[in-house]
């Protein structure tokens, strides 16, 4: 290694300094305060419960979720952000620009309620009811949507709090339909085809989600990589020729082709996917074919499902089944139409941006912050997404510590009661991630 002499040093010091101006604004990212977002999340923390209680007693189902969108613009409009209302039909957009250049941060939430009758016996238990045809539903935020829009309200306050702090832009997504209605697309695909990626262009986007493990109050919990499963389903119609039970020879039996689809999907998994690389599910619900005993009919009907948790493998599976129950039935001398809903892909938390907030996460919870957990065969409608920016998702612990896990009510249970003392940690988290992405803390 070279040494040169104090004076011959000086210019070079002085030149890089000139031309390196980013060292100084990295010093400047590092300090930022911390204690004043926790102060200012401490300060909100009412105004989140009562948000959270009235959202409770008010749920609304996909799409229809027009009292919820006015409270969160009306509350967004209060706080200084530029709103915009009415996308993928109920969907709200909050914007908040801090008037200094730097990356554009999103952080999302989902609205919708399910036709849950509730059984919580809270004091601000849902007594909603809708019509759905001919008959009358109850409603409830069995899934804990209510926590997730009280607690994006109130990182929302935070920011705006602290925005003297931030450089570049605060995007904030407040979503329908999550839970999705049967046959059409779901909130946020419908929120990415609107463009609530683009105008501003979103680099990093984070997400939430109460409860989906039995986890203390305030834990947080995630892996990098696949984190909730895809999720599609597809329908197999099997088509042979019909003839009498006792002259099977003198047809094509589709329930015969249909077992064997059926053993040879399972295959799929079993031999013909690296299960090393993440766990698959391939599933049959349904069987339908025939009306005597003594008939050959001339198709059956089958339905299923696929969870994945890698998205090559997915589509590498999907390409399988279809391969393998055309195949099949075509060396019995049937056909096999197969049609496959895409439905939700894997939930894939970019193991980069995962990587890089990890001390943001382990700033807010400490020890309680799990890194690695096992991936769930649950799907969530965020990974629509994550397929156009990188995204990370976590779960927050809603468990009360004094429940045990064998007698916690889940997520779409008509009991589910998430702890409300959870939401301070949801809203800092919130909060800590989009201010330590922006500041490159």
């Amino acid at each position: 290694m070279t040494m040169y002499p104090l004076r011959h040093l000086a210019p070079i010091l002085l030149s890089s300094a000139l031309l390196v101006p980013s060292i100084n604004l990295q010093a400047q990212q590092r300090s930022f305060d911390h204690a004043s977002l926790d102060a200012a999340a401490a300060r909100v923390l009412p105004e989140v419960i009562h948000w959270r209680r009235d959202l409770h007693a008010h749920p609304e189902l996909a799409f229809q979720e027009h009292r919820t969108a006015a409270l969160v613009a009306a509350e967004l409009t209060r706080m200084g952000y530029e709103v915009s209302r009415g996308i993928a039909g109920t969907g709200v957009i909050g914007l908040l620009k801090t008037g200094r250049p730097g990356p554009v941060v999103a952080l999302r939430a989902d609205m919708d309620g399910l036709p849950v009758s509730e059984e919580t016996g809270l004091a601000f238990a849902s007594k909603q009811r809708v019509k759905q045809g001919n008959t009358e539903v109850a409603l409830m935020h069995a899934c804990g949507h209510d926590m997730h829009v009280a607690m994006l309200l109130g990182a929302a306050r935070v920011l705006s709090d602290i925005r003297g702090q931030l450089s570049g832009t605060i995007k904030l997504v407040f979503q329908p339909a999550e839970e999705g209605v049967p046959n059409a697309p779901n909130g946020a695909e419908r929120m990415v085809k609107a463009g609530v990626l683009e105008n501003p262009k979103v680099d990093a986007m984070f997400g939430l989600h109460v409860g989906i493990t039995p986890e203390p109050t305030g834990t947080l919990s995630l892996r990098a990589r696949g984190l909730m499963a895809g999720s599609d389903t597809f329908d197999i119609v099997v088509k042979g020729r019909q003839t009498h039970g006792a002259l099977p020879w003198n047809g094509v039996d589709p329930v015969v082709v249909a077992s064997q689809i059926v053993l040879g999907l399972q295959s799929i998994v079993s031999r013909q996917t690296n299960l090393t690389v993440a766990p698959a599910v391939i599933t049959i619900g349904t069987i339908q074919g025939g009306q005597r005993a003594n008939i050959v009919p001339s198709e059956v009907k089958m339905s299923g499902t696929i969870r994945t948790f890698d998205p090559r493998m997915r589509e590498q599976i999907l390409a399988q089944v279809k391969r393998t129950a055309e195949n099949l039935a075509l060396a019995s001398g049937a056909s096999a139409e197969v049609s496959i809903d895409a439905g939700y892909p894997v939930t894939w938390n970019d193991p980069a941006l995962t990587a890089k907030m990890l001390p943001s996460l382990r700033r807010v919870v400490g020890t309680a912050l799990l890194s690695d957990i096992p991936p769930t065969t649950t799907s969530e409608d965020f990974s629509f997404y994550g397929q156009r920016v990188p995204t990370m998702l976590f779960f927050l612990g809603v468990n009360p510590p004094e429940k045990a896990a064998i007698d916690w009510a889940p997520n779409h249970s008509p009991r589910f009661n998430p702890d409300e003392a959870a939401l301070l940690t949801g809203v800092r988290t919130l909060a800590s991630l989009a201010a330590d992405y922006l500041t490159g803390n």
